[in-house]
């Protein structure tokens, strides 16, 4: 990194109002966010063009398969993220270089066996997440390109953009992400209609865009080798210095969440197939209309890793605080307009993806039930990933497991056998109001703790 790159970054989480360090770092994070989010939304929209229920119940069925692959990025991402970011606010960039080269091997490696494992067991795997005789080859078309083949672009491509922003580079990381995302937009209508491959066509949009993302970092960071600590050289590979107990420990709580997310995911798909493909449908359909609130806190709270985890090093508390409660207060702002937004539009937006009827009344009636408690979701989400940027293990670790899991999947079904098909949704605003007191609860005596020290210094 030249001295002038440096002085910069160091500017902007040293020196530069908080507010406006802040926006800095999470705008662009929000907006490729808020990108992965449309193109996520575009490949259920395209695929439900076709009018076929069953290839839209099938992308609900692959999703959580597919997740797991973020899951893996979170890992070693957000666990890479947050000691290379403690190790430049300690002045430390060999550490820093030797994590960023842990993350990225370890990430590429054990994503291409979990691609290589789900493709060859996808006989058992498949109808252990819910896919009967009218999904079951849909499914295998989807992850066949998209795990198969993609699972090790689209892991690199998450992992490198938060290594990116890690540094200070929040901007070049959106992009990569944005480029991606935008590239499969344009890509799905082109194979999904164009070509007529309807969800085989949605799948390898996916994997051509991610594709595309992670040849952009690897182009990046070699323009930038002078300017950046992040290293993709092999000798820079190390299973000493506790790098690989010390990232992966970090970024185990949000993979945790991912796991526990996905096999909320499952669950949900079972319980809803006993009400036929259209409540299934329409399940995923809200599910991905609510990622929106999730979105926006994931980008809000992963953008400020870098700035909380510099100053924490730093001993500059009183900096740190200021940049956790400036988020919390623009998450839980943007938050409220989108709840507004996906309750009083469900019908229309359910219908913009399908029209039809019975899959429209059921996804109108989930969204409105999910999103209820969507100023909650980045309250935890923030507090989480404050834990994780200080380099806790066990709080965020319990929280995350709590967040997804922990309490939604024993809610499904208790709240299934009370009040029928609408307790599967009503599952989640529980788990996100019990996570989200349990967050503050935690968050507490550590705000209390920082006090003492800034007393202390």
């Amino acid at each position: 990194m030249t001295a002038a790159e440096e002085k910069t970054n160091k500017k902007l989480f040293e020196e530069a109002p908080i507010l406006k360090a802040v926006m800095a770092l999470e705008v662009p994070t929000v907006i490729s966010q808020l990108i992965t989010v449309a193109y996520n939304m575009a490949d259920t929209f395209f695929i439900g063009q076709v009018g076929n229920p069953r290839q839209v119940a099938a992308a609900s069925i692959c999703l959580p398969i597919f997740m797991l692959l973020t899951g893996m990025a979170n890992l070693f991402g957000i666990g890479g993220a947050s000691l290379i970011s403690r190790s430049l606010g300690k002045g430390d960039h060999g550490h820093a270089m030797k994590a960023s080269a842990f993350s990225l091997w370890t990430a590429g490696v054990v994503a291409f066996i979990y691609g290589m494992v789900i493709y060859f067991g996808r006989s058992v795997l498949l109808p252990m997440v819910g896919a009967d005789k009218s999904t079951y080859d849909y499914c295998c078309m989807y992850i066949f390109w998209v795990i198969a083949i993609g699972a090790v672009p689209t892991v690199l491509s998450a992992t490198f953009a938060h290594l990116v922003r890690a540094e200070g580079f929040s901007h070049q990381a959106s992009f990569g992400i944005a480029l991606g995302g935008i590239l499969n937009i344009i890509l799905d209508p082109i194979f999904i209609s164009a070509f007529e491959l309807d969800i085989a066509g949605a799948a390898i949009a996916t994997l051509l865009s991610n594709v595309a993302s992670a040849a952009y970092f690897v182009i990046l960071i070699r323009i930038k080798r002078d300017k950046m600590v992040l290293s993709m050289n092999p000798r820079d590979y190390t299973l000493k210095s506790g790098i690989p107990l010390e990232i992966m420990l970090v970024g185990l709580p949000s993979a945790i969440m991912n796991i526990s997310g996905v096999l909320s995911n499952v669950f949900m798909n079972r319980l809803m197939s006993g009400y036929g493909n259209e409540a299934v449908a329409g399940i995923g359909i809200a599910k991905k209309v609510d990622l929106l609130n999730y979105a926006v806190a994931t980008g809000l709270s992963q953008g400020v890793i870098p700035l909380i985890g510099y100053n924490y090093s730093a001993k500059n508390y009183k900096r740190m605080l200021s940049a956790v409660n400036t988020t919390l207060v623009l998450s839980i702002a943007v938050a409220a307009a989108n709840t507004v937004f996906l309750l009083t539009g469900a019908g229309f937006i359910v219908r913009a993806f399908i029209n039809d009827p019975q899959t429209v009344e059921y996804g109108s009636r989930f969204q409105r039930i999910i999103c209820v408690t969507g100023v909650f979701i980045p309250i935890a989400m923030v507090i989480i990933t404050m834990f994780q940027s200080t380099g806790r293990k066990l709080t965020p670790l319990v929280l995350s497991v709590l967040r997804k899991g922990g309490v939604d999947i024993p809610a499904m079904f208790i709240l299934e056998r009370l009040v029928g098909v609408n307790g599967i949704a009503w599952a989640t605003p529980v788990a996100d109001t019990i996570s989200m007191a349990v967050a503050l609860l935690c968050f507490i005596p550590f705000w209390k703790e920082l006090q003492t020290y800034m007393a202390d210094s």
